[in-house]
């Protein structure tokens, strides 16, 4: 794949579950007009397009399927389902898959649409894996009991029945994947910036960006 090189700006921020990344990049995006990319989201529809075509899934069909993929594809909350989840899990660790989404997300990240100042794109990996000469790289996390409420709350606005205590236990179990999973893990580069956004609202998380990408 030939990635064209042009002037603009490119922000990758990698997080934990629930720690406000998406929140903040998309508030990023929209203020410097930048194409944003939620890449976590990217295995939960892939799973949705398996379980909604099981008979023609394949790495021909979904290469044809993910040619037109976009944000509005991965704002779906169907996307949120345990079983989804579940089949998103077992689909990440299929290395096909996974080369796939990566030159996808690289495209993206490389070539945004035209009329785009740059990108901007948040997940697990992106600092160091998918644009690891990016202008700006942040690693944005919160204590997990503060992203284990923030993950309940948008349960619940889903209108799906689920207590606290067993989104804490998801989040925890998620940590662990994450951060010691042998394909890309999650992890801080030294030379992403770190943002807790613990102890601090959507509009305060976005300022404090926003000061260091305007120096």
């Amino acid at each position: 794949m030939n990635l064209k090189k042009k002037k603009f700006i490119k922000i990758a921020i990698d997080s934990p579950a629930a720690a406000g990344a998406g929140t903040l990049a998309k508030a990023i995006s929209k203020h410097y007009n930048l194409y944003y990319l939620d890449t976590g989201k990217i295995y939960r529809l892939i799973a949705h397009i398996k379980l909604n075509n099981p008979k023609k899934f394949g790495i021909k069909f979904l290469k044809k399927k993910i040619k037109n993929l976009n944000q509005k594809n991965l704002n779906k909350k169907s996307l949120l389902s345990d079983n989804i989840g579940t089949e998103a899990s077992i689909i990440s660790k299929n290395k096909n898959i996974r080369k796939l989404v990566y030159s996808f997300q690289k495209n993206l990240a490389y070539n945004p649409p035209k009329k785009f100042e740059g990108s901007c794109l948040d997940g697990r990996d992106i600092t160091y894996k998918i644009v690891p000469d990016a202008d700006f790289k942040f690693f944005v996390t919160a204590n997990i009991k503060t992203r284990a409420l923030r993950r309940y709350k948008e349960y619940l606005s889903a209108n799906k029945k689920i207590t606290y205590k067993e989104v804490l236990k998801s989040i925890k179990i998620r940590d662990k994947s994450d951060y010691n999973r042998k394909i890309s893990p999650l992890k801080k580069t030294k030379d992403s910036l770190l943002i807790n956004t613990t102890n601090l609202n959507k509009r305060a998380c976005f300022l404090k960006i926003k000061k260091i990408i305007d120096k």
